[in-house]
């Protein structure tokens, strides 16, 4: 049967700062195969192209077109919802370009939405002000519900904490774009054109890669590289097709396949 992959990155093609053994051959096979793939990612801090530069420090050659982000993935949603609207942003140069891209204008007048991705630049002015926006009709959008990000330095709060910041003043609720998102999911499996059977998401973390996939009907491989342990499995309703310790688990078993 055709498959391709959907690919988490962050503990599962890397870690921090540091690859993860076997993760460059696995998508050198891929490549080498013609198997379709596509990194798949809850950080809208990157563009695709701050995403594929970063993946060659780890020794994996790919283009753009093999990288989809929340960012993305937000700015085609709410391009779809209200075309050439206006939005408010608390985040960075991938959120920001996505929206650009899908014509939509950056703006503190009366914006059509405010929109929460993921980074560093954060004050109380900025909360305050989205929240008057909100207050005054803004619909409130995040680019994903992850609380926290791993850094080497250790964790830091994610785009999940900040908007639930907004959520508790506002007392509206934020629709999240980002894995496991059924619109995100559907919209990476339309990029490598594969029916829901073809697709194989691989990734570390159980509320969105894994569930994602589930929701969807994909199959699913955690690797354990990540934010997972087996003994954490036990709190899931739902299962992954397999459990790896690494991706480097999986590029013997393609091999042999060949």
């Amino acid at each position: 049967m055709r498959h391709g992959y959907l690919i988490d990155m962050d503990g599962v093609i890397y870690r921090g700062s540091e690859a993860i053994p076997g993760a460059a051959e696995f998508i050198r096979y891929l490549q080498g195969e013609r198997i379709p793939y596509l990194f798949l990612t809850n950080n809208s801090s990157y563009t695709r192209l701050d995403v594929v530069v970063k993946l060659r420090k780890f020794g994996i050659d790919t283009s753009v077109e093999h990288v989809y982000t929340s960012a993305l993935a937000t700015a085609q949603f709410i391009h779809k919802q209200r075309p050439g609207g206006t939005a408010y942003v608390i985040g960075e140069g991938g959120l920001l370009n996505a929206l650009n891209d899908v014509n939509y204008a950056i703006s503190r007048e009366s914006p059509d939405y405010v929109i929460v991705g993921e980074g560093r630049v954060l004050n109380f002015e900025m909360v305050e002000a989205a929240h008057r926006m909100i207050a005054n009709g803004a619909q409130l959008i995040s680019t994903n519900a992850d609380t926290w990000c791993p850094t080497d330095a250790g964790p830091r709060p994610g785009c999940g904490a900040i908007v639930a910041l907004l959520e508790s003043a506002t007392g509206r609720t934020a629709y999240h774009v980002g894995k496991p998102n059924p619109f995100m999911m559907r919209e990476a499996r339309k990029q490598i054109g594969l029916r829901t059977d073809e697709v194989i998401m691989v990734g570390d973390t159980m509320e969105t890669d894994i569930r994602g996939a589930t929701d969807l009907g994909f199959q699913s491989i955690l690797v354990l590289t990540g934010s997972s342990t087996r003994k954490s499995l036990d709190q899931f309703p739902f299962s992954p097709t397999r459990v790896v310790e690494s991706i480097a688990e999986l590029v013997p078993e393609l091999v042999g396949a060949a």
